[in-house]
């Protein structure tokens, strides 16, 4: 019984990013979305972290894990993009003269999922930490953009409604997802000081900066894992 516990939990995962799909496309609920998503993401965290507990590992989990993870952080960024774009053209001035096709390109970011998920399952390098940014990285940067809208404590609406600057997230985190770009992953072996450094620093100030600058900081935290990855790789 023990063996399909992390499974169950995948399972929920992937339920969660199909409901999110659900309130992006149908209702245009990006808010709802974004909560479901980091409850996937939560999720996505505890199925490994079970299965490491009860040596449940197995192979169908593995794949299971991979599919469950190209929903909620592969269609479920493209789609929020898609709707995203497709505002800011609406709304923003320089949205006027721009290809009523542009929304679609936030698929991109579908696809690279899906490349650096494959990658993953065939790259023997990233058992104990990464290459290229994980998918629940950059999707959680992705859902705090409707976040922050909704939020939006520094006036960064016309910023992030900006058709330009949401095309440049997509195609700076599409190449990201796929890049050589070694990072660590938070996975403790102990809870000791000595090894663990690099993730006791980011979880400590991703701590501070949300209780400063609330959803505003999901953002920067992501940009800090990266930043913190390339300042000390020798603890990756």
């Amino acid at each position: 019984m023990k063996k399909h516990i992390p499974n169950f939990i995948t399972c929920l995962n992937l339920l969660c990013g199909c409901l999110a799909i659900y309130f992006i496309l149908k209702h245009n609920d990006l808010t709802t979305a974004a909560y479901l998503v980091v409850l996937a993401a939560v999720l996505d965290f505890m199925d490994g972290m079970v299965a490491r507990v009860l040596h449940a590992y197995s192979e169908i989990g593995k794949q299971l894990d991979s599919l469950a993870d190209m929903v909620s952080f592969g269609v479920v960024p493209g789609a929020m993009m898609l709707q995203l774009m497709t505002r800011s053209l609406e709304e923003s001035p320089a949205g006027t003269d721009l290809p009523f096709w542009l929304p679609f390109t936030g698929f991109i970011i579908t696809i690279f999922s899906g490349l650096r998920l494959a990658k993953f399952n065939i790259d023997t390098r990233q058992t104990s930490s990464f290459i290229g940014v994980p998918t629940p990285a950059s999707t959680l940067f992705v859902i705090s953009l409707p976040l922050i809208l909704g939020y939006d404590a520094f006036g960064l609406t016309s910023v992030i409604l900006n058709p330009y600057v949401l095309l440049g997230i997509t195609l700076l985190f599409s190449y990201l997802l796929v890049a050589e770009l070694p990072l660590f992953a938070l996975k403790f072996k102990s809870f000791a000081w000595k090894g663990n450094e690099i993730r006791f620093i980011f979880l400590g100030l991703a701590v501070l900066f949300l209780i400063g600058l609330n959803v505003t900081a999901i953002p920067l935290i992501i940009g800090l894992y990266i930043l913190l990855s390339f300042l000390k790789p020798s603890a990756i």
